[in-house]
């Protein structure tokens, strides 16, 4: 499946006669994501990985935590008596006590989660289990991880529109990658990828964003079990506060030169 699409675009430089050029443009559709086919969520996405998207969604929200919470989860058709345009049904297993009140997303701002606060991380604290992992790791191999996901980022190199996400084992290996116009997106669909590999929690990797680190961002580490997140970009107050608390070792501004531990320094020697 195609991530991009191409548009004749007019290039314009200082002192040279304007250019007719094709640009590739990242896709951003919208997905209806659907549980027991009731209507939960609307994302704007990149196509590709829907089902991981799904799977890491419903995760992030505790509504699933492993591999066999989930029966199955499919594009809606006749078939399945689902019909609606890009949308997707997931259908739970018979032992997961729906509670559809506990969504979040409809409350958390997208920015940052700006209206939480310390009642809201202490709710997040109570709904998922404290990270708990041995995992340590050299100081070199994440700085080797800059260049590691950039190469997984083939659709990046086409349009410089997605972010990306990516889980790495701890060795410093991808597991599993992904690119979206949404940040949030490219991390649920890692992690999505991973629960559907029945391979969380994620206690001896790494998630690394091609961004910044939100509150959500740590939220849905959080869900997955993984202790150490890496951001290339700067980390929110929000995102520092939480992740010190349920023992997420939190980096950012990684750079050829060096980077910064914000919370939980002793996973890295």
């Amino acid at each position: 499946m195609t991530h991009s699409d191409p548009y004749e675009i007019v290039r314009r430089e200082p002192g040279q006669a304007p250019r007719e050029l094709r640009d590739h443009v990242a896709i951003e559709e919208p997905l209806e994501i659907r549980v027991g086919g009731r209507p939960i969520s609307v994302t704007m996405r990149t196509p590709g990985a829907d089902e991981a998207l799904a799977a890491g969604f419903l995760l992030s929200e505790g509504l699933i935590r492993e591999r066999r919470d989930v029966e199955r989860i499919a594009h809606c058709d006749v078939e399945s008596n689902c019909e609606g345009g890009a949308t997707i049904n997931a259908v739970v297993a018979q032992h997961v006590a729906l509670d559809l009140v506990k969504l979040t997303r409809h409350v958390f701002a997208s920015s940052s989660c700006g209206i939480c606060g310390s009642a809201t991380i202490d709710a997040i604290r109570k709904s998922f289990p404290r990270v708990e992992s041995d995992l340590v790791v050299d100081a070199a191999l994440i700085q080797s991880l800059a260049d590691r996901l950039r190469a997984a980022q083939p659709t990046f190199e086409a349009t410089g529109g997605l972010h990306a996400a990516a889980l790495f084992d701890d060795t410093g290996a991808i597991r599993h990658a992904a690119e979206d116009v949404g940040r949030h997106n490219a991390v649920d669909k890692v992690l999505g990828k991973a629960l559907l590999a029945d391979e969380l929690p994620a206690r001896r990797s790494i998630l690394m964003v091609s961004g910044r680190a939100s509150f959500e961002i740590i939220q849905k580490a959080l869900a997955g079990g993984v202790p150490i997140v890496v951001a290339i970009s700067a980390p929110s107050t929000l995102a520092v506060d939480l992740a010190s608390e349920v023992g997420i070792t939190l980096i950012g501004f990684l750079r050829p030169r060096g980077f910064n531990v914000y919370s939980n320094a002793e996973r890295i020697r």
